[in-house]
């Protein structure tokens, strides 16, 4: 115990205080000896990281009963489920594939905020395949994920102010019941006019020689 509280960077009393709690899995036992591994080293990291991102103690607490028995994060978060988007299972090993030496307890707290993971009994569950697809890939070019999840963060503020523009023009014309089918429009206006967006930038970094 002294061991992981030290690793960890906690006190032993505080490590005492997370047990009671049950915001640690038990130890695994032999005879009078009490084993600590890893996954709980990586779980105090985690609450660590949360703690440091606001999260009260009774909110990591659910946290850490939805992961332990399987429910999803994303419900706790208030992130139902996606209507298109396609969830991915992962293990921990294939999620550190995809983001190799960057899937730190800071950056699962971030994509926790996000709502992006989710648990589905021992696995994990990431709320969009292309976003899992896109995070890795911009990994792969050299950007670190925790800059990734910022941007992502700062996107979600601008795609859900364009969710209610969007909404607020069909629901003065037409009802509820046609927002599911005037859905691909408001994509496709969106797709359209970041295409454009992007294009601008490019000529105007051309313009300059190249420099941003």
């Amino acid at each position: 115990m002294e061991e992981l509280a030290r690793l960890a960077g906690i006190t032993v009393r505080t490590l005492r205080f997370y047990r009671e709690r049950k915001l640690i899995p038990p130890p695994r036992r032999e005879g009078r000896i009490a084993w600590y591994d890893d996954g709980h080293l990586a779980r105090l990291r985690t609450i660590t990281a949360l703690l440091e991102r606001g999260h009260t103690l009774s909110g990591i607490a659910e946290l850490a009963e939805a992961f332990d028995h399987g429910r999803d994060v994303g419900d706790l978060l208030g992130v139902g489920p996606p209507t298109e988007e396609e969830p991915v299972h992962l293990t921990p090993e294939d999620l550190a594939d995809h983001f190799a030496g960057e899937a730190t307890p800071e950056n699962l707290a971030a994509a926790m905020d996000l709502g992006y993971l989710g648990t589905d009994g021992g696995e994990i569950v990431h709320i969009s395949r292309r976003l899992l697809e896109v995070s890795s890939a911009l990994v792969r070019e050299g950007i670190p994920l925790a800059e990734v999840l910022a941007a992502a963060k700062e996107v979600r503020t601008h795609t859900d102010a364009l969710a209610d523009l969007f909404t607020a023009l069909v629901l003065r014309h037409a009802g509820p019941q046609d927002l599911p089918r005037l859905r691909p429009l408001a994509r496709s206006v969106v797709e359209a006019e970041l295409s454009l967006a992007l294009d601008r930038r490019m000529r105007e970094g051309g313009s300059r020689g190249g420099r941003p």
